[in-house]
């Protein structure tokens, strides 16, 4: 249980590697540390199919799993998780007050931050209306609800490509639609893709529309050399072209950069005494599980630290 009534040596923000980690160090400490995260435990990495590049895993492993044993370790140690959304932390004394949807107030000594971020939306017209209907940003999830029909998937990174190579498990065909003329994965994951008998690379090309009924039926594409119109059919629309931070509750707060990710110093320290950033939401991120879980130690690290020099 949470109390409005207790200091705490930290509360992390978000559920994700970076958070998960700087949970497990925290409480390894015996640090009195409670980990609040409003959506789905562990983040991006809970709905990747495969992980092939996370160091002891030389088979791979699921997001899913990787997640579940990251969760089970830090709760060895003692850290309790709340399903809870933070609206506004703010440093009043020494210590940080931190404002929860609910209108529960928590105090603490330090705060990681590790919110990570959230898939960018195309903007189109028909993106909104066909969400749940067709429209995903989540192959692991909603991949087995187009079994045997033309999907589509819009992005060129790693992870359109990965998630395209996971939707041939079940579309009759995964169209991979991208603005360039080449792919901007990783060449392993290009030369998968390209070599798949069931995904079609279409290059050069931008969706203007998502057109339906009561369900996503076609999409009206632009060619971005010619500017000539066409429609492709397909029922399933996977939207992979890149992440936004989570950080829109944290304007004013500790400084950004132009994009609205966290910026911090080597040691994860923000420019707000006490609070530490780690993960996808730092500026500089890469992306990758294992540079997040390492920013989780430092971050960790040094909010212990932190509470030993100033507490």
């Amino acid at each position: 249980m949470i109390s409005e009534d207790i200091l705490y040596d930290c509360v992390i923000v978000g559920g994700g590697p970076a958070g998960l980690t700087a949970g497990l160090y925290c409480a390894r400490a015996k640090l009195r540390t409670i980990l609040l995260e409003k959506g789905t435990l562990g983040g991006q990495i809970a709905i990747t199919d495969l992980v092939e590049n996370y160091p002891g895993f030389p088979e791979g492993i699921s997001g899913k799993e990787l997640t579940q044993r990251f969760k089970q370790q830090a709760e060895k140690f003692g850290l309790e998780i709340h399903r809870k959304e933070v609206i506004k932390i703010e440093k009043v004394g020494k210590e940080i007050l931190i404002h929860l949807r609910t209108g529960e107030l928590l105090r603490s000594k330090t705060v990681i931050l590790a919110v990570g971020a959230n898939p960018r939306r195309l903007g189109v017209k028909g993106e909104e209306e066909f969400l749940n209907r067709g429209v995903s940003y989540c192959a692991t999830c909603d991949g087995a609800l187009f079994d045997g029909v033309p999907i589509a998937v819009i992005g060129g990174g790693d992870s359109a490509c990965q998630e395209s190579l996971f939707l041939t498990h079940f579309g009759s065909v995964v169209y991979l639609i991208h603005r360039r003329d080449q792919l901007r994965a990783q060449k392993h994951l290009q030369e998968r893709v390209l070599s798949h008998p069931k995904i079609k690379f279409i290059p050069n090309k931008v969706v203007e529309e998502i057109r339906g009924r009561e369900a996503v039926e076609s999409l009206l594409l632009r060619d971005t050399q010619t500017g000539e119109l066409t429609t492709l059919e397909v029922e399933g629309v996977f939207i992979f072209i890149g992440l936004e931070p989570s950080t829109g509750f944290l304007k004013g707060t500790v400084e950004m950069d132009d994009k609205g990710y966290i910026i911090t110093d080597h040691r994860m320290r923000t420019s707000l005494e006490g609070v530490f950033a780690c993960g996808d939401c730092r500026s500089g991120a890469t992306g990758q599980v294992a540079v997040a879980v390492g920013e989780g130690c430092i971050a960790a690290i040094e909010a212990e630290r932190y509470i030993e020099e100033y507490f």
